[in-house]
């Protein structure tokens, strides 16, 4: 038996208790007559003292030569600790140690593991197994298992049924490139490593499971930005005979219980929220509710003047900023400096002081007088003492500028508390998208969406006001899950598939087989998808997703602690009949 507790559990009921122990070597400090080591191990951390008046020299000279991330194994009594630590469990006791074994010795760590380390990214993910060692890691890991755990209670207790799916499956158009995998066996042919279950779990409705669940991984291979990794995971859930409410009512519940078990916190109200009123109110499809600062439309007021950049405009468009008139003209020229960077591309911004004594004073009062300023107030919203920031351009990107210029404030304002949780449902998405390069239309969702009842024969005349019968799940301006009533007979299917650009021969060969299923009896279905990490991260406080993954990839797509993608030999190329042709 390597150990009989763990370094986080004894406590002043353990004095004079024989115990073993076994972890890391967190830290020593050496008074030459005395030597204390810090051992850690995944519970916490226990004091361990070698003293020369109970301890023999022998011992004290291994204690003293003890590196940084031994591993040890000590035997010992429970003593009383006499400089207690009050921020440690085991801040009352400490072991005297009787015998130490080294289990194994350590090189020195390229980063110290402590909670606030010297480390950088990307010594910490080259030396992964060591990150996780530390506070913040170890603590993530543990805190994704909880939810995790808590997910598969309530959807088991709820009449879920785990099932799991194939991972090398048929490449099919679902937005992303697959990542795909060469066969030996079947010469010149691939397989490709699935983007979401989505044709498995519907073909699982066909097959009668009434209630599935997986919490699955899934693969995308498009450009990586700071917080998006090549694999993910996601709760990946579907069901039979039912409609949208019942698809919103059954994760609500969810997203209810994984906020109270796990954060402690009662949340009643998921607000619904049609997609064309988060885009006027919001800018884009996933807002942040927890503060205000909603979007006024301000052309009827400005563009009666001569002032052309709001006149040529298709949106003029402002947020009021509370408390903003007390910034200087130094802050708001950085801040117009600020939407003016190519990541976010206004160029320029207008702004508007709600003054004390009830004036305004604008940037352009050359074109506005105060009964005009005095509209754009009430339109956005603004009070005394805020400042009205305006955009202006072409709808969708002025919307997509004011949006990012709204999350910006709202951080430097400290509006964007993560202990408070803001859910709302986004629903009524368009079911298709216009491609500006090509001119075609592709779904929004994927090709399995359904529209809303009544409008399919709408895609032949206006596509572009087809409603989805689909929704998004958004948690403080995050996504967390998306999903959509899905098509169940093969006529509207076939439909769908031609209005993405698919010759029947084509539909035949990628979709056959779940078009063929659907005239066996295909109930009505749908069902939703939550982005595991990223919930994970938001219920954990945080927005960056790579701490919840034990082992995350980089920017590039690379593992850099395995080195991988890594190339292979010709004979491994030769077995699957593959020939590189290296762009030089």
């Amino acid at each position: 038996m390597y150990r009989s507790h763990n370094c986080g559990e004894l406590n002043a009921s353990h004095i004079n208790t024989e115990v073993t122990l076994a972890g890391w070597v967190q830290k020593s400090r050496d008074k030459g007559f005395i030597v204390w080591v810090d051992l850690r191990d995944r519970y916490g951390i226990t004091q361990l003292v070698f003293d020369e008046e109970r301890t023999s020299k022998e011992l004290i000279e291994r204690a003293q030569n003890l590196g940084r991330e031994f591993v040890i194994q000590v035997k010992g009594k429970v003593i009383e600790r006499a400089s207690k630590n009050p921020n440690m469990p085991t801040g009352d006791i400490e072991i005297l140690v009787s015998e130490l074994n080294i289990l194994n010795e350590a090189k020195l760590p390229p980063f110290t593991i402590e909670d606030k380390t010297d480390g950088g990214e990307d010594i910490r993910m080259k030396y992964r197994y060591l990150d996780i060692r530390r506070n913040p890691v170890k603590n993530s890991l543990i805190f994704r298992a909880k939810v995790t755990q808590e997910v598969r209670n309530y959807l088991s207790n709820e009449g879920f049924i785990e099932v799991e799916t194939p991972y090398l499956i048929k490449s099919t158009p679902e937005g992303a490139r697959d990542f795909v995998v060469p066969s030996r066996m079947n010469e010149g042919q691939f397989y490709a490593l699935p983007q979401s279950p989505q044709t498995f779990k519907q073909l699982l409705m066909v097959g009668g499971m009434d209630k599935y669940f997986q919490i699955v991984k899934c693969f995308r291979d498009e450009d990586l930005r700071a917080d998006r990794q090549p694999e993910f995971t996601q709760i990946d859930c579907e069901m039979a005979f039912i409609e949208q409410e019942d698809i919103l009512n059954a994760f609500e519940g969810l997203t209810r219980h994984l906020l109270k078990e796990v954060n402690g916190v009662e949340v009643d109200k998921f607000p619904r929220l049609l997609y064309d009123d988060a885009m006027r109110l919001y800018g884009n499809d996933k807002p942040d509710i927890r503060f205000g600062m909603q979007f006024g439309e301000l052309n009827a007021v400005t563009q009666h003047k001569d002032f052309g950049v709001f006149n040529n405009a298709e949106l003029v468009v402002g947020i009021a900023v509370p408390g903003g008139n007390s910034y200087t003209r130094k802050e708001i020229d950085k801040l117009i400096d600020w939407v003016k960077r190519p990541q976010v591309g206004a160029l320029g911004m207008i702004y508007s002081r709600c003054n004390d004594d009830g004036t305004y004073k604008s940037s352009v009062d050359k074109f506005y007088n105060q009964d005009d300023l005095a509209k754009w107030a009430e339109i956005t919203g603004a009070k005394t003492g805020d400042l009205v920031c305006v955009l202006s351009g072409e709808t969708n990107k002025v919307r997509a500028q004011l949006s990012a210029l709204r999350m910006e404030l709202a951080e430097r304002l400290g509006l964007r508390n993560p202990k408070i949780f803001a859910p709302l449902w986004v629903i009524d998405f368009p079911l298709l998208e216009l491609d500006e390069e090509t001119g075609h239309y592709h779904a929004m969702h994927h090709p399995f969406t359904s529209p809303k009842p009544g409008q399919i024969e709408l895609l032949d005349s206006k596509p572009s006001e087809v409603k989805a019968n689909a929704y998004d799940l958004v948690l403080n301006g995050n996504e967390i899950g998306g999903g959509s009533i899905r098509i169940h007979d093969k006529t509207t299917q076939a439909i769908m598939l031609k209005h993405l650009g698919f010759t029947e021969e084509e539909a035949k060969a990628q979709f056959g087989f779940l078009m063929d299923a659907f005239e066996y009896g295909a109930p009505p279905h749908g069902g939703l998808a939550f982005g595991l990490d990223r919930l994970v991260a938001i219920l954990g406080g945080q927005e960056t997703i790579r701490d919840f993954i034990a082992f995350p990839k980089n920017n590039s797509g690379r593992d850099v602690m395995i080195d991988a993608p890594a190339p292979i030999d010709d004979e491994q190329l030769n077995e699957l009949s593959l020939k590189l042709n290296l762009k030089s």
